[in-house]
């Protein structure tokens, strides 16, 4: 049955919530999501986020099923391309990617989606994306052919969220990229903390100190990757975060 909450609105409810991001392409076997979903589940985690830069429709929608029939934690997609979608999900991220020029990620995988989507029954949750460089050359970044915002280039991150505010984005996402060898500067999140959306951080964060930090900044969701499937340390580590948060 489809969760009835509003997600938006459980986004905007506190700090420090956290999401496991899922890779189709990466995390695709039932065996591998069911693991995945007893380790959330133990940890208490949030959301779901499923989607990726190179993810075929196919290992998308299997893992949108999985999902939906074996846990009841919301699934909210997070997509690499127009046909990321489903009505089976909770809500999606719309995202437009606003630190880059292209116009593809800006508006282009949108106008071909738009008319599938608008008919779905699916939260729509309308997301200014913002890659900060993480030391390594992300996924996201060659597929889309745009370069993030410098580490050091704090000025530009805000003036970039604070326009996706402007424009009418609900929510505003920072993304170091998968496998970052750093995290997006807590000062950044401290800073944009100020423009009173929710705010959305991820990539580069595997430690339970990390995580601790961007709450402590106003990061309203933390986002893991699947550092948490066989750590059983770092699980248990999450479920303690969780509890004291309740």
């Amino acid at each position: 049955m489809k969760n009835q909450i509003n997600i938006l609105e459980q986004f905007i409810s506190k700090k420090g919530q956290i999401a496991i991001l899922i890779d189709p392409e990466k995390t695709n076997s039932e065996f591998e999501i069911l693991k995945l979903i007893k380790n959330a589940e133990i940890a208490e985690i949030d959301y779901f986020f499923i989607g990726g830069s190179t993810v075929t429709k196919s290992d998308f929608e299997k893992t949108i099923n999985i999902l939906k029939i074996n846990t009841y934690i919301p699934v909210v997609i997070f997509p690499g391309s127009s046909h990321q979608i489903s009505g089976k999900a909770d809500a999606i991220l719309y995202l437009s990617l606003i630190s880059g020029r292209n116009p593809d990620y800006l508006i282009g995988h949108h106008v071909e989606s738009a008319s599938e989507l608008f008919n779905m029954n699916i939260e729509v949750i309308p997301t200014g994306y913002i890659l900060i460089d993480g030391g390594t050359k992300s996924s996201v970044a060659y597929i889309s052919q745009t370069t993030p915002i410098p580490r050091d280039q704090n000025t530009i991150a805000f003036n970039t969220a604070t326009a996706g505010v402007l424009q009418g984005k609900k929510v505003i996402y920072f993304d170091a990229g998968s496998g970052a060898r750093k995290s997006v500067p807590i000062e950044l999140i401290s800073l944009t903390e100020k423009l009173e959306v929710p705010i959305i951080v991820g990539g580069g964060i595997k430690t339970y100190e990390s995580i601790i930090k961007f709450k402590n900044a106003g990061a309203n969701i933390i986002v893991i990757g699947n550092h948490i499937e066989d750590n059983i340390d770092f699980i248990l580590d999450l479920k303690s975060l969780k509890q004291k948060s309740n």
